[in-house]
């Protein structure tokens, strides 16, 4: 930096840090670097600086923005140089993407006003019976329960005996003993897990197949050295089976909300086309003999 640009960047310091008044020679057009052609003017840098910024810490920050500013500016000096026969097609990519981000934020517009974003059990139950074809199971799926208990537990027959019943009473009489004993419950009663999953649980190998155990709904029970565990199978998914609509909720909301983006969109398209073309500000000319269709 030359002595007035030191003098600038101290006085935007200054200024950073509560001084409001600047000498008439550093006013806003005061520049503050030259790079590429182009200026950095004092007013540039007083409209990017943080304000209540200490001042050692306004003069790092003035420093690397000026310092950023100056290989930026050199870069694009740089590029266009190199890329000058190029220019045409990067000003079209360019006006192409700015016209891409218009449209979209009109299309978003539209959406907005015009999109209602609720949708009822219904709604979702309803596309679902329509394409269970379309979402087919790649792994199977289980709901079930599992406790896991001490070895030398002297009422297992009777804790395997409440676990199975379907009374509910002896259900929270099982729970109660689960929570009295601080047995550990791993309960997926609610909610569909892998099969995977639900065996990491249990004392098994990653090389075995357990696939038989999935034929009973009963109470079925394993150990290791230390442990008992009982656990239950209530409802199976195999692959290739339809998956749960549990699990598709949130991506039946996503399609149906897209339907009925994509319509609202078509919508206001074909009125905009309609009103344009009642008001004669649009014409479609042939491209053999230039008469309107």
């Amino acid at each position: 930096m030359n002595r007035r640009t030191k003098i600038a960047v101290a006085a935007l310091v200054l200024l950073l840090a509560g001084c409001r008044e600047l000498p008439r020679y550093l006013g806003g057009d005061t520049v503050v670097a030259r790079a590429g052609g182009n200026e950095l003017l004092l007013r540039d840098l007083r409209s990017v600086a943080p304000k209540g910024m200490a001042a050692e810490d306004s003069a790092a920050f003035v420093k690397v923005w000026v310092d950023r500013w100056v290989r930026k500016q050199l870069k694009l000096q740089e590029a266009e140089i190199l890329f000058s026969s190029s220019a045409a097609d990067i000003d079209k990519m360019v006006e192409e993407y700015r016209q891409a981000l218009l449209i979209r934020k009109l299309d978003q517009h539209y959406v907005d006003r015009w999109v209602d974003t609720t949708f009822t059990e219904e709604d979702i139950a309803a596309y679902y019976d329509a394409h269970q074809g379309d979402f087919k199971l790649d792994r199977t799926l289980v709901k079930g329960r599992i406790v896991r208990f001490g070895e030398n537990y002297r009422q297992a027959r009777k804790l395997k005996e409440l676990m199975g019943s379907p009374a509910e009473a002896k259900q929270q009489d099982f729970h109660d003993i689960c929570a009295k004993n601080e047995f550990t419950v791993s309960d997926f009663r609610d909610r569909w897990v892998d099969y995977t999953e639900f065996l990491s649980y249990l004392p098994t190998l990653r090389s075995a197949s357990y696939d038989s155990l999935l034929a009973s709904s009963g109470v079925q029970e394993m150990r290791d050295s230390h442990s008992y565990y009982y656990f239950q199978i209530d409802e199976v998914r195999r692959a290739g089976e339809p998956i749960p609509l549990e699990r598709l909720r949130p991506i039946i909301r996503r399609i149906l909300f897209n339907q009925r983006q994509g319509e609202a969109i078509r919508r206001y398209e074909e009125e905009l086309y309609a009103r344009s073309a009642e008001q004669g500000e649009v014409r479609v000319y042939e491209p053999e003999n230039g008469k309107e269709e």
